[in-house]
């Protein structure tokens, strides 16, 4: 398994700071304050500091009370601690209503996050916290994506007993290998997908690297982001091109409950384990001709780049669809899996496809 990239502390909060200012040209209507409650506990209160209700997407993000997606970055001397847990992807249409939260104008919501439970904090020290990203939200009444919504929390530090952090109950479990549970038609329908995932992204990296629509699914045409964007993809098509080896490991059961209403898969970054839920085969097709939509191939492609086996550092979940990929910033985009599933339907559907 490849190591995660370090990422230098003064780096995530440039990052921070960009994100605010960036996504959609405007100051971001949500406020996120870290507070410590415990040796590792986090209290997370959001507040809605706007003048209307804003209708947020919950699942998947870092208002998810239920599934352990990560809500945190924890850094102990300037270097990230890997997250240990899952990241959904989501179908974009239909989304059912449980998979939003309302805040009226200024309501705050609280959820406390227990950072060692999805992080390993068990060298006593000094850990600093923080809160960045993006968050797709809805119209009020609505569950159709419409948008993305910066934030971007204070720095917590917190001075960690090791010997208390261990005790901490891990959200997912450590497994060695398990064999693959994908047989039959789900098999054959992988196999597949598998093939049309190494097709899509090796021509999307062709396409990168050329800049072709780079304006609008990455925000720009620079060499740096061409070249990030190029890299990654063709890591996803060698890692789709063989059903046999590999930096991930496939499975069609949910070993870990993690296939929710609206959850097509999900990938486990620090094992690169990605599962692929029940949905994605009774709901998508294995690869689709219409601009923007969602299919097993596009699935594969977006949980593989969460990898950071396939290529390191893996990306998040800042957005989900095209209305709100498209409104991150670059640096953003580029960070986004979904970035990449939107972008390699576009160079496969055509010109017709924005």
């Amino acid at each position: 398994m490849k190591t995660l990239t370090q990422l230098s502390m003064a780096a995530f909060v440039a990052l921070a700071s960009a994100t605010a200012i960036d996504v959609n040209k405007r100051a971001s209507p949500l406020s996120v304050e870290l507070s410590a409650v415990g040796n590792t506990e986090v209290k997370v209160a959001v507040t809605n500091t706007g003048s209307t209700e804003l209708n947020l997407l919950s699942k998947g993000t870092f208002l998810d009370e239920v599934q352990p997606v990560q809500k945190l970055k924890v850094f102990s001397a300037n270097t990230e601690v890997p997250f240990e847990g899952m990241k959904l992807r989501l179908k974009t249409s239909s989304l059912s209503t449980d998979s939003f939260t309302t805040l009226a104008a200024g309501e705050t919501k609280e959820l406390t996050v227990e950072a060692a439970s999805l992080h390993t904090l068990t060298t006593s020290g000094v850990y600093d916290v923080f809160a960045a990203g993006a968050i797709s939200y809805a119209e009020p009444g609505s569950t159709a994506l419409a948008g993305s919504i910066a934030y971007s929390s204070n720095k917590l530090s917190l001075n960690v007993d090791g010997a208390k952090a261990a005790k901490v109950a891990k959200k997912l479990r450590k497994r060695t290998y398990v064999a693959s549970d994908c047989t039959g038609s789900k098999l054959s329908t992988l196999k597949t997908a598998l093939a049309d995932c190494k097709k899509l992204a090796n021509a999307a990296a062709t396409a990168a690297s050329a800049g072709t629509k780079m304006s609008t699914y990455f925000k720009s045409t620079s060499s740096s982001v061409k070249s990030t964007v190029a890299a990654r993809l063709k890591a996803v098509a060698t890692e789709c091109g063989s059903t046999t080896s590999g930096a991930t490991e496939t499975h069609c059961t949910d070993t870990d409950d993690g296939c929710e209403s609206d959850v097509l898969a999900y990938t486990i970054p620090s094992e690169n384990y990605i599962v692929y839920c029940p949905l994605s085969f009774s709901d998508l097709p294995v690869l689709s001709g219409t601009c923007h939509a969602q299919d097993i191939a596009t699935t594969i492609l977006h949980e593989s780049t969460h990898a950071p086996g396939v290529y390191s550092p893996g990306t998040d979940d800042n957005a989900y669809g095209f209305s709100a990929s498209t409104a991150l910033s670059s640096s953003q985009a580029v960070d986004n899996a979904d970035s990449y599933a939107l972008y390699a339907n576009s160079i496969y559907v055509g010109s017709s496809c924005a």
